[in-house]
């Protein structure tokens, strides 16, 4: 299922910031990298969001704003960024509902898959890409970066 040219499937979640997140609130005002990743303090894991949170400023620049969404409660949300330095909202999808939406949910694991999807202003699917298996890593912040330059 791409999404792929989509108007990006709307949500909102509690996040580790305070406020729960609405991604339409961000319409007209800022593009949007969602990063699906399957479980806080796993190794691959503790090395995606670190490295999409240490280039915040890079996507500030560029108009966006990165948000991190998995299965694990705020809680758990709270006390891996703290320990890893995570500055970028993380996002609670308990019941994997967004993941299902998005089409990265792995039902039988309980977890979503790695995916990046980057929506532009007008709400719209402009990039999207998942992992072929959690483990992997191949899309890194330099890439979604260089997708938003083309964005202009």
């Amino acid at each position: 299922m791409s999404l792929l040219g989509q108007p990006a499937p709307d949500f909102t979640l509690p996040s580790t910031g305070g406020d729960p997140v609405t991604l339409s609130s961000y319409r007209g005002h800022n593009h949007v990298v969602l990063v699906f990743y399957p479980l806080d303090f796993s190794p691959v894991c503790s090395m995606q969001l670190p490295e999409y949170s240490g280039r915040q400023d890079d996507f500030a620049e560029a108009g966006a704003v990165v948000l991190g969404v998995n299965r694990d409660s705020l809680y758990t949300h709270k006390a891996w960024a703290a320990e890893y330095g995570i500055e970028v909202p993380l996002l609670a999808d308990m019941n994997l509902n967004v993941a299902r939406q998005y089409g990265v949910a792995i039902d039988d694991r309980g977890i979503s898959g790695r995916a990046v999807f980057l929506i532009d202003k007008a709400g719209v699917v402009r990039f999207e890409h998942t992992e072929a298996k959690t483990g992997d890593y191949t899309v890194r912040p330099g890439a979604v970066l260089g997708k938003l330059a083309e964005l202009g």
